[in-house]
């Protein structure tokens, strides 16, 4: 009876044990939505139980761009009249969405608090999921920090333009020096080739390593296909419409990797997504 209970309290850990990446930029327009789709995507197609949180609250496009129809998001969460699992929708592969608002500027303007609330309210989820991909706005604001901040992984998209790695930079430096991030990855996407994603690499980590305490990794090099722009005019993911073009074996390897990425067993001493059911797992662990 005893080795029976211990075997589920086993199970119902292992089964807490979710993974949570932050997909973010700084600059829009670095194709940071596309990156997040197809990694989802190319994760659901190796039979993981993925969901995508559109946490651009207030210019959402998620949905759009696989040609969901979306009847409730967040902000019907946040209103207290439905539960996050009564809003998400399924999309391909069975990937789960967690839908926000388009040209709602309240949504955009929400308060940390507000922002917590929607973390904490991952806590309640009933769904089982083994990732959460976090798809964040452009820019540095709270919202994208609260987002950034409680995931487990921050990968952050870069393409070559001055302005991103300028805001990408920017982005790095707040989360390194006003809340503690210390381990960022890169990915280097709308490239010509391998070398072009590591000199930009290398420009980037190079303004880091001068001015910032903090690690970057390069976890992959996503080349410029034209096939990326006909699965979007499709509402489908290049990774289903193209996967063996240069771009979706790209980023099936990323999704590959991105699943070998250890997940913290505690929680790291601030607020994260489940939280609540990280700190119940560390207390049946010190019960036993």
């Amino acid at each position: 009876m005893i080795d029976d209970q211990a075997s589920s309290l086993r199970k119902m850990k292992q089964s807490r044990l979710i993974k949570v990446i932050a997909v973010t930029g700084g600059k829009g327009g670095v194709g940071k939505t596309n990156i997040t789709l197809n990694t989802a995507i190319a994760m659901a197609k190796q039979g993981k139980r993925v969901m995508v949180l559109d946490a651009d609250l207030g210019l959402a496009n998620v949905d759009v761009m696989l040609g969901l129809r979306v009847e409730k998001n967040l902000s019907h969460v946040l209103s207290g009249e439905c539960t996050l699992d009564e809003v998400l929708v399924t999309g391909p592969h069975g990937i789960k969405i967690a839908p926000a608002t388009s040209g709602t500027q309240s949504m955009a303007e929400l308060s940390p608090t507000e922002h917590a609330g929607l973390i904490r309210a991952f806590s309640e989820l009933r769904s089982q999921i083994d990732v959460l991909i976090v798809d964040t706005a452009a820019g540095i604001s709270d919202m994208v920090l609260s987002f950034s901040k409680a995931s487990q992984d921050i990968m952050v998209v870069v393409c070559d333009e001055p302005t991103s790695l300028t805001d990408a930079y920017a982005l790095i430096k707040i989360l390194n020096r006003e809340h503690g991030v210390f381990r960022f990855k890169i990915v280097a996407n709308m490239v010509r080739d391998v070398r072009e994603g590591q000199e930009l690499f290398s420009k980037l980590s190079k303004v880091t390593g001068r001015f910032l305490d903090v690690a970057l990794e390069l976890v992959a090099t996503v080349p410029f296909d034209e096939n990326i722009r006909k699965a979007v005019r499709k509402q489908t993911s290049i990774v289903d419409a193209y996967p063996s073009s240069p771009a979706a074996v790209a980023i099936g390897q990323l999704a590959n990797k991105a699943l070998s990425w250890p997940i913290p067993a505690q929680p790291g001493g601030h607020l994260e997504f489940f939280i609540e059911q990280l700190v119940s797992d560390k207390a049946v662990g010190n019960q036993r």
